[in-house]
């Protein structure tokens, strides 16, 4: 069965840091773009960051770039997103997924699997 599990999410005040982990089980990330994304309340979900099956390219947002940091550990089957320096901006559910290739991509579509998500809430 294939699957992806996001953690890590949680409750932060604003300038702390969180590290959400996504770890796939059924299938291998090796030969997976992956991508991270957001949904807040109200608004549509947001590609934060992107990291290639191959050479390790990686995308960022605007919004989240020089604060965030997204890496892979294939021994592990688990991608990671590091989030510091965090705002109330950046709360929402976060999602990871996975699309077979190198391309990375922020567009939702292009994504064949999803996982449930984690909650991230940076609030004093």
């Amino acid at each position: 069965q294939v699957q992806l599990v996001e953690s890590g999410g949680g409750l932060v005040q604003p300038g702390g840091s969180l590290r959400l982990s996504c770890a796939a089980s059924g299938f291998t990330l090796d030969y997976y773009a992956i991508g991270w994304f957001r949904q807040a309340p109200g608004k549509e979900r947001e590609g934060v960051s992107c990291i290639s099956s191959s050479d390790g390219s990686t995308y960022y947002a605007d919004s989240v770039k020089g604060r965030f940091t997204i890496s892979r550990d294939n021994a592990k089957n688990t991608v990671y997103l590091q989030m510091n320096s965090l705002k109330p901006e950046d709360t929402a559910v976060y999602y990871c997924a996975a699309r077979p290739g190198v391309v990375v991509t922020t567009t939702p579509a292009e994504y064949d699997y999803w996982g449930q998500g984690t909650q991230v809430t940076v609030s004093s």
